[in-house]
């Protein structure tokens, strides 16, 4: 069995993928990702992959000017997206009254794209590689983190961008649910996700991130003096 019941094997995973490209949204293997879905053609997406194995796509495009900014925003045109992606499953699924659909993707693995595909009912769609990506699919190898300097890291960096956090609640998070959350829901700048996103293993992801944190808790004091 892989890490999550809904897993398939390497080699169920499908050749062509629907794509969602969101700018500074990030998804994660083992994150879980609200989203409002209202635009005809993500409409029609989702009810196309829930007649198969209701894998979504999440991509952030290349340039800021090609797509919303927030989870319940669709593409707002037809520009390059980045070449890494993290496919979730949809996990959860409700219809509102006024027709919009509310899912939750529960991130499975990442993949890379080499090559596009034709539209499906105005979505974009994506040959995806899997294989650099395999490992998202196994059960954690025990990899360790150096959680004192990211714990110190996040309190700083709390500090200086204004937020508040559940402290009791940071410290009994394992490692990897910790960083993979705080990866998600920090304000990072897009590129930044997107370097989240591409780190191959736990402790990279985490190290990137402490060094992004660091380097914003920092910033301050590093400007002009008065």
């Amino acid at each position: 069995m892989g890490r999550y019941p809904f897993d398939p094997s390497f080699e169920e995973l499908p050749d062509s993928l629907p794509i969602f490209p969101l700018l500074g949204v990030l998804l994660l293997p083992g994150g879980k990702l609200p989203l409002n879905i209202f635009e005809a053609r993500y409409l029609a997406m989702v009810r196309d992959v829930l007649e198969g194995p209701r894998l979504i796509g999440l991509v952030q495009p290349s340039d800021e000017s090609d797509a919303g900014t927030d989870r319940s925003a669709g593409e707002k045109g037809r520009g390059a997206t980045f070449g890494t992606g993290c496919a979730g499953r949809i996990t959860a699924f409700s219809e509102t009254d006024d027709g919009r659909y509310l899912i939750t993707l529960t991130g499975l693995l990442r993949f890379d794209i080499p090559e596009c595909l034709e539209d499906r009912h105005g979505y974009r769609r994506v040959r995806p590689d899997w294989a650099p990506y395999r490992c998202d699919l196994e059960e954690p190898a025990g990899e360790t983190i150096d959680r004192p300097r990211l714990l110190t890291a996040v309190r700083d960096y709390f500090a200086s961008e204004g937020l508040e956090g559940d402290w009791e609640a940071i410290e009994r998070t394992p490692d990897e649910r910790l960083v993979t959350s705080l990866a998600m829901i920090c304000p990072f700048e897009p590129r930044e996700k997107q370097a989240l996103l591409e780190a191959m293993t736990l402790r990279d992801r985490s190290d990137t991130m402490v060094t992004i944190m660091e380097m914003a808790a920092a910033a301050p004091e590093s400007g002009p003096a008065n």
